[in-house]
């Protein structure tokens, strides 16, 4: 036993000399560190990671074997050295629930020359170990065929999530702005657009990992997925146009066809072979073109409306554009053409019958007739027969753009208009006063015009003679 101890001593002496002679020096060098038992927990975000030497080292070395990482990445940090104390600190901080490891691997010098060879690997958590959250369910569905019709995205969660981390890391390619609904505590999320899809095309989404659980744990992976717009491969096309009347606040098909029956007053209908789109209203056009409105029928059709009755013996072609869509956005792809000719007459004058009983039928113009002029006051009476009826508030109008003025010779003195008065809704009756009669040696002529075109005389509902017409009356005695 004594001469063991005499042993060691010598030894210790023997290791002192050469310390002091400048030899190796064989203390071992102590550290610890902190975390240093498996799955630690850190406090928060930025409780650094503490390696403590019990003498100056060499820092560099000392930095150069510490590393720590996830699951995922390496993690950037900070150094730092308080005594002989290297702190590692994150720089984006710690993520709640992710599971860490410590690395030690490496050889470190202290400043006095010893080495220490280290190979520790620690395994650690910060803020909490909870579970990571999961997506349990998404619609639509990967790979699944909709409509695009009131597309609602929703994802459901096993775990209260983080809103905000979620909404900025959820990507629906080609969108536009999304909408978000939350519900059952968090774990359930809508999203709608307010944007239209585009029929027979793929939409990708993505969840990046960045989003959280409501303690702050990330997603374990990023999530992803895709959809197509081609549930509905039928084509909308016109399957009907036809004339309609509209009658107790509702319009009806007169049962006609468009081609040559569309009369005054009426519409047209367009009936499609399925539910269309809010543009078939702006669908339609004509050549010539025609004004008016248009308005829905049902969710298949539609009737245009004239502001006026389209022009009589007028060949009018109706189109039905390319580009109108169904409701699920999908277009015709044709202009859809149709010809029609209204059956809209003109209005004509069909007698013109005078007291001395001469009488035109089917007037035209540059026809001469005799009247018989009254005495004393030169009055003349005739009847204008017109083969449709005038409105109430035309009547009036009619009768003051109807014109007697003397023609032949210049000498004649004016007339004037003694009394207008309707016998039936298509029967003018005048009275002219101040013509003269013919003496027997030079004829006495007057001209009577009717004028016509759209800004001639008009029944009041769109219908006008075609051209004027003008009569030329020889004022002779009466018999």
């Amino acid at each position: 036993m004594l001469r063991s101890l005499n042993s060691i001593v010598v030894l210790s002496l023997c290791a002192i000399i050469c310390v002091s002679c400048g030899f190796l020096d064989l203390r071992p060098i102590g550290y610890s560190i902190e975390p240093d038992n498996p799955d630690s927990l850190l406090s928060d975000s930025h409780t650094p990671v503490i390696l403590r030497f019990d003498t100056e080292m060499k820092k560099n070395d000392a930095e150069k074997i510490l590393q720590v990482t996830s699951d995922t990445e390496v993690i950037d940090g900070d150094f730092s050295w308080s005594g002989n104390d290297l702190y590692f600190t994150p720089v984006p901080g710690w993520t709640a629930g992710v599971k860490y490891t410590l690395s030690l691997l490496g050889t470190m010098r202290s400043v006095d020359g010893r080495e220490l060879r280290v190979e520790r690997f620690i395994s650690f958590y910060a803020i909490n170990k909870n579970e990571p959250p999961l997506l349990e369910w998404n619609y639509p569905s990967y790979g699944a065929s909709v409509g695009t019709g009131d597309v609602v995205f929703e994802f459901h969660f096993s775990c209260p999530m983080d809103r905000l981390t979620v909404e900025s890391a959820l990507t629906i390619e080609s969108i536009g702005n999304k909408n978000f609904e939350w519900s059952d505590d968090d774990k359930k999320l809508r999203v709608t657009t307010d944007k239209a899809f585009t029929p027979w095309t793929s939409y990708r989404w993505n969840l990046k990992d960045s989003a959280k659980s409501a303690d702050g744990v990330p997603l374990p992976k990023t999530y992803s997925g895709y959809f197509t717009t081609d549930m509905d491969q039928t084509l909308p096309r016109v399957v009907g146009v036809f004339p309609v009347l509209y009658s107790d606040g509702s319009w009806f098909p007169t049962g006609a066809d468009i081609e040559t029956r569309l009369a005054p007053g009426q519409g047209i209908a367009v009936e499609f072979n399925k539910p269309m789109g809010d543009n078939v209203l702006r669908s339609v056009r004509f050549e010539p073109s025609l004004t008016g409105r248009t308005e829905l029928l049902s969710e298949k059709s539609i009737v245009y409306i004239f502001a006026k009755d389209p022009e009589p013996e007028t060949t009018y072609t109706l189109i039905v554009s390319a580009d109108t869509k169904d409701s699920e956005g999908l277009k015709t792809g044709v202009d859809y053409k149709i010809n029609f000719i209204p059956d809209i007459p003109f209005l004509n004058v069909l007698s013109f019958f005078t007291d001395s009983e001469k009488e035109i039928n089917d007037a035209s113009s540059n026809t001469v007739l005799p009247v018989s002029i009254v005495p004393p006051n030169g009055e003349l009476f005739f009847s204008i027969g017109f083969s449709l009826p005038f409105s109430t508030e035309e009547k009036q109008n009619t009768a003051m753009k109807i014109t007697l003025v003397p023609f032949f010779p210049r000498t004649l003195k004016p007339v004037a208009l003694q009394y207008v008065k309707w016998f039936s809704d298509d029967d003018l009756n005048m009275c002219w006063k101040d013509l003269e009669a013919s003496n027997g040696e030079i004829p006495h002529y007057y001209k009577l015009t009717i004028p016509g075109g759209r800004n001639g005389i008009n029944n009041g509902r769109g219908m006008y003679m075609k051209e004027d017409v003008v009569i030329y009356l020889e004022a002779v005695n009466e018999k």
